[in-house]
Parts: structure tokens; sequence; C-alpha cells
């Protein structure tokens, strides 16, 4: 299935918003040891980049959750399908994203953590939809890339129907061809 692809960020410009991110974690974590925790798959891309731009020891894992089953639209369940390596317990936790929707995997995830004995929890991610957030979840974004309308979004870790997740800008699709 071939898509048409409109830019909606440059390159450049989630290159410059990340070495943002990335100085001000710095900043906010000065003398600490930091723990990111990736959720999989989609910001891998953002997690890799960011952690590059964090100027002190960062150690991760990864977490896999749905809470879409098999539908594309979201259960409301939360559902880990791979869980983390190594204990929180003590760690000051970033949790990274790719996107935040609904907002309910995020403060599912938040909320594990924190039970889990992490020292402190936080949130980053590079795109956030405000406007499509749960108004039943409380949450709080303490590191986000961009602000983005409710739109289809692809690219770096976001995909359509697992393609596309290497482009090197964030796009939208605003065409389908089905004919390939």
């Amino acid at each position: 299935m071939a898509a048409r692809i409109e830019e909606m960020i440059s390159e450049e410009a989630i290159d410059a918003r990340i070495r943002e991110l990335g100085r001000q974690i710095t900043e906010d974590y000065k003398g600490k040891d930091l723990h990111l925790v990736c959720v999989l798959r989609g910001a891998v891309f953002f997690m890799c980049e960011l952690a590059k731009r964090i100027e002190l020891p960062v150690t991760f894992d990864f977490m896999s959750v749905s809470s879409y089953g098999s539908g594309t639209t979201s259960s409301g369940i939360v559902r880990i399908i791979k869980d983390l390596q190594d204990p929180l317990t003590g760690k000051d936790v970033i949790i990274i994203e790719d996107i935040i929707d609904s907002g309910r995997t995020l403060s599912f995830l938040y909320e594990l953590f924190r039970t889990r004995g992490a020292a402190s929890v936080r949130t980053c991610t590079l795109l956030d939809k405000p406007s499509r957030r749960d108004p039943g979840i409380h949450l709080q974004v303490d590191y986000k890339g961009f602000e983005v309308e409710d739109k289809f979004v692809i690219g770096w870790g976001m995909d359509y129907d697992q393609r596309y997740r290497n482009l090197p800008f964030i796009g939208v699709v605003t065409e389908t061809d089905s004919q390939e």
C-alpha cells in the first residue's frame, strides 16, 4: 500500500528540538544517573537520538504495551507485551514515547513505575496530541518535542501499516493508493 506523504516537521527542526530537550534533561538531572524507558516500537528512533544528547550517565530499558488488540480503536485496557528487564527501585526514570494521544498508556506506565519503586518518574514524548487526550486521564507531559494537530502522522518511528517508520521527518498521510 503506497501513501502520499506531506512533510509536517522537518528533520532539521526535529534535530534542533531534540538537542534542546537533551540540554533541559541534562540540567534537570545534573548529578544523577538517569534511566530511560523506551515504549516500543515507535519511540526507538527518538530515544536513541535523545540519549546521545543527554550529557549524564544514562541507562535504558524497553517495554512493549498495547491498548489496541486487533482493532484500530483503543480498548482502554493496557496490556504488557514485553516487560522491563531491570528493576526500577530507586531509579530516576523518564518514560520515552513517540506520540501521546489519549494518554492511557502513559498514565498506566507512570502509575506502574511508581508502584515498582522508581525514585521519580517523568514523561518525554516527541509528539503530543492534546486534542485526543481522554478527559478522564490526568497526565503531565514533562518534556515535549512538538504539539501537533489531530492528524495521522508517520516517520521517526511512527508507522502506517508497519511502514514509513524510517522517514527522517514527521509526515502526514494525505492519500493512500491500495493498488501497488
